[in-house]
């Protein structure tokens, strides 16, 4: 059991976190301006976060001694990333330092089937929006027995999947069948292929107090099972999708509404993204949390008076959450190692910079990371203006001029 979070850690502090991604490395940039210090436990002598934090206990997650150092330096331990050993942050709390989110949150998350679960008991509260239909597959026993009515479908293994890794796209059930042999046979979750209209996600803060906020609702997409554009707005503008007005302004409130339920039900601290599938009736599905900042939230750090890293520090830190006030519409690019290869090119080149960086509310972000590959994030674009038309004008320009493919 965690113990309590303190109340108003005092700049000057230490803050720990597991995980040395571009995440690490954003959380740790707004906590130093909040006048913090951050320690980064991270086995990569050359993480991103590492190389930006205070301290760097270079080692393994669940190394006893890192351990123990972090618990007895740091007044308080987040994660970047969900896949950190949960009982390495149960060790952090039994050793009585406080840490959010808690072991348990992180353990829901790293297990689609836990995850499922918890969904499936949030869609029974008032307010609740429950997964697509789904079931866990353990054996080949099960995968024989899958409901004909989940395909065509998608076959994601239970733990470690992510970026859209460990997933398969089956329409029969002779698919279905080589695609869990091709996963190893590890235990999956088989989800019924849905029609989507949308893609709207939720980037929630909760106190220790069991106060909320959370950033304007973002609209999304992705390619390859990877976020590839996130439009901010004070709402989200899904007219391209089909949807009427009255759908889409319900789809938003009920994404918030079901948001906050998940939070509550898993007792949650700190910042956390659900993602969520828009029906072509408009009706909503969750698919599924993170617990931690997330890339459709990166957007925040240019378009927000308060960022979800800032969020995070607030809620880690015991210190006051105030709504982020979104002050200016944007569209956020993620940018990929692929933009490094020239077609048919096996050396990487830089990409034009200057050529965006020429754009009205650029703001590039990268994260530090030496050696470019394909589908590994680099870092992000976001471009800014006064209205969300023309942000996304900015955005095309933009992503013509890196070569990324245009979007609806």
């Amino acid at each position: 059991m965690s113990a309590a979070l303190p109340s108003n850690v005092p700049p000057g502090a230490i803050l720990g976190v597991l995980g040395g991604g571009q995440l690490g490395r954003m959380f740790a940039h707004a906590a130093q301006t909040m006048g913090f210090q951050v320690m980064v436990l991270e086995p990569d002598a050359a993480s991103p976060a590492g190389a930006v934090a205070d301290h760097h206990l270079q080692a393994a997650y669940d190394d006893p001694a890192a351990l123990a150092e972090l618990a007895q330096r740091c007044a308080a331990i987040t994660t970047e990333f969900e896949n950190v050993p949960a009982p390495s942050l149960a060790a952090l709390a039994a050793a009585g330092r406080p840490v959010a989110p808690s072991a348990h949150a992180v353990t829901v998350a790293q297990d689609r089937v836990l995850e499922k679960q918890l969904l499936q008991r949030c869609a029974d509260t008032p307010g609740g929006v429950g997964p697509v239909p789904w079931c866990a597959l353990a054996t080949a026993a099960d995968v024989a027995a899958a409901p004909a009515h989940l395909l065509p479908g998608v076959l994601k293994t239970a733990r470690l999947g992510y970026d859209g890794k460990g997933q398969r796209r089956v329409d029969t059930a002779a698919q279905l069948a080589e695609a869990f042999a091709e996963l190893g046979g590890v235990p999956c979750v088989l989800e019924h292929r849905v029609q989507l209209s949308a893609e709207l996600s939720v980037v929630l803060a909760r106190g220790a107090d069991g106060a909320t906020v959370a950033l304007p609702v973002q609209r999304n997409l992705h390619r390859d099972g990877i976020l590839a554009v996130t439009e901010a707005a004070t709402t989200p503008d899904l007219a391209a999708s089909g949807l009427s007005a009255q759908q889409a302004a319900s789809a938003v409130d009920r994404a918030q509404a079901a948001t906050k339920i998940i939070a509550d039900k898993l007792n949650y601290v700190g910042v956390l993204c659900v993602e969520f599938f828009v029906l072509a009736d408009g009706s909503l599905r969750t698919n599924e949390i993170a617990p931690r900042p997330h890339n459709s939230g990166h957007h925040s750090l240019d378009s927000c008076d308060v960022s979800q890293f800032e969020l995070q520090v607030r809620t880690l830190a015991g210190l006051p959450l105030v709504a982020p006030r979104l002050h200016s519409p944007a569209v956020m690019l993620n940018l990929l190692g692929d933009l490094w290869f020239a077609p048919g090119a096996a050396a990487p080149r830089e990409p034009s910079w200057p050529s965006v960086l020429a754009l009205p509310g650029a703001h590039l972000h990268l994260y530090g990371k030496h050696t470019p590959r394909p589908g590994r994030k680099m870092g992000h674009l976001t471009l800014t203006a006064a209205t969300l038309a023309e942000a996304r004008t900015h955005a095309r320009a933009a992503a013509q001029a890196l070569g990324l493919p245009d979007w609806r």
